[in-house]
């Protein structure tokens, strides 16, 4: 985990990875809460008895579960000291190119693609890419924006 002083050493980060996070499991009661919370309950997310039948044998995550957890993972990535806030500006490149199977351990490693100046702080995009060791191909890829005010 890269912790930084200011926002210039933010800034001058850019292109280099930021860190990795813990492994995180991704179990059928928060797929079950996902489900509840966005009303999507398709069965391939919430009938495990239905999945088993399926070409992945389970259950999957969400591919929007996957990619809710970026908050988490990224604390355990980066951090930014002396600021008055961060404010999530939105995500772009948002990609699912592998399901995410009920028990899979996921992490994320972020890197800082670019940091500019905004009025009153730095708008970061970081690239997260969230894998776990069942998968050749990682489960998502987003470019997310946050904008830190001093």
């Amino acid at each position: 985990m890269t912790i930084f002083a200011s926002l210039a050493d933010l800034t001058s980060a850019v292109g280099t990875v930021l860190g990795t996070s813990e492994w995180h499991t991704v179990d059928q009661a928060r797929i079950d809460l996902f489900a509840e919370a966005t009303g999507d309950h398709q069965w391939i997310h919430v009938d495990p008895a239905r999945a088993k039948e399926s070409p992945f044998g389970s259950t999957i995550a969400h591919g929007y579960l996957t990619l809710s957890l970026i908050p988490v993972l990224a604390k355990e990535c980066y951090g930014v000291e002396g600021v008055r806030m961060a404010l999530n500006y939105g995500s772009e490149k948002v990609r699912f190119p592998a399901p995410v199977p009920v028990g899979t351990a996921l992490r994320a490693t972020a890197e800082l693609v670019s940091a500019t100046e905004v009025p009153g702080g730095v708008q970061a995009v970081v690239r997260f890419t969230v894998v776990s060791e069942e998968s050749a191909k990682p489960h998502c890829v987003a470019e997310t924006i946050t904008r830190f005010y001093l």
